[in-house]
């Protein structure tokens, strides 16, 4: 059978890798030129380590995980109000066999884990779809058929929007924006992150392997607000109108900002949806169920998803989707309900893990 994927990220290359384990023929068509880089840590956290582990890739991602030594919050005058520190951590409730990695690290570790067929610089222009399979067109002009189209594609899909209708329909927003972007480490951070929030804006700077640059997280309070998610320019303008106040280092980590190659800005939101498939065509990850950063398990969603998602096909096509929804959905709600647990302070550790182990593969 042949399946197009689309995306590229964490859940697209997950995916890939188990439908050609269970014999699929995939292509995988992601509209960046290239493997993005940058992006910000991300946490593979329960069931997700053991997709991890049984793709034989969990050694890779404990060897590049993040190092920190701790942690530090400052107020606007650059005070230090409170300090964690590797041994303080380690100590204490947030000890864990999760593994924090930075999203470049783990995009790299999962597309070489595959052989499918990577398709850099497309898109998906249209899908018509029938009883025996999908056709395609491309944004490039070319045309294919598929039995099978997986929209891994974010929290603004294209495959959502052509088979399901405008992301309006779809989307919870939780009152915040975040971006993140690569700077020159001008703090001379040493595996450290240093944390600066007051009036509703603020965000955090941390360095760890390469002590020639940062990854700045910049964001602010605000009800939903209509941008172009492909306007770069137009996003950072966004986070220099609402951070322009901002105090401690704010004025250099944003002209930082207006130099960074690899920004990335976007509402903290939720996806929800009463169906995920319709027809031949399905989501995954962020796509179908994003419960947004806040909730601290994005990427462990959208492995676990792949890997269930290839099961189910894999045992019974027809019944697949029914079967992959039927599992995933109560993990979900679990999951999604911890970005909503303690607002501005973030879910208890003893809650992530019961969430994060909430499913049996």
């Amino acid at each position: 059978m042949k399946v197009l994927i689309s995306g590229a990220s964490v859940g697209g290359p997950v995916l890939a890798y188990w439908l050609r384990r269970h014999g699929f023929e995939v292509t995988v068509v992601e509209r960046a030129p290239a493997p993005r880089k940058g992006g910000q840590a991300i946490d593979i956290r329960g069931a997700a380590l053991t997709v991890a582990d049984r793709m034989g890739v969990l050694e890779q991602a404990r060897a590049l995980r993040t190092t920190m030594r701790g942690m530090s919050m400052v107020d606007g005058d650059g005070n230090e109000i409170m300090r964690n520190t590797e041994a303080t951590l380690s100590g204490g409730s947030f000890d864990s066999p999760d593994v924090e990695i930075m999203r470049d690290d783990l995009n790299t570790i999962l597309i070489g884990a595959t052989d499918a067929e990577y398709r850099y610089g497309d898109s998906i222009a249209t899908l018509a779809q029938d009883a025996g399979g999908v056709d395609v067109t491309f944004e490039s002009g070319g045309q294919d058929r598929y039995d099978y189209v997986v929209g891994a594609d974010g929290l603004h899909s294209n495959v959502r929007r052509l088979a399901f209708g405008p992301e309006e329909r779809f989307l919870e927003h939780l009152g915040m924006y975040v971006s993140i972007f690569t700077a020159d480490n001008f703090l001379g951070l040493d595996h450290w992150q240093i944390w600066h929030y007051e009036d509703g804006v603020g965000g955090a700077v941390f360095g760890d392997r390469d002590p020639a640059v940062i990854r700045v997280n910049l964001g602010f309070t605000a009800g939903p607000i209509s941008y172009d998610h492909r306007d770069i320019e137009q996003q950072k303008g966004l986070i220099q109108e609402h951070c322009a106040a901002m105090r401690w280092e704010g004025p250099r980590l944003l002209e930082a900002m207006w130099k960074s190659d690899d920004f990335y800005f976007d509402a903290m939101a939720q996806t929800k949806m009463e169906r995920w498939s319709t027809g031949r065509v399905t989501l995954m990850g962020d796509a179908a169920y994003c419960a947004s950063p806040l909730s601290g398990q994005g990427t462990s969603l959208a492995m676990v998803g792949a890997y269930v998602l290839a099961e189910e096909l894999a045992a019974d096509p027809a019944a697949a989707f029914d079967r992959y929804e039927q599992r995933m959905r109560p993990f979900v709600a679990k999951n999604q309900a911890l970005a909503l647990e303690n607002p501005g302070q973030g879910a208890a550790p003893e809650s992530v893990q019961r969430a994060a182990n909430s499913i049996s593969l």
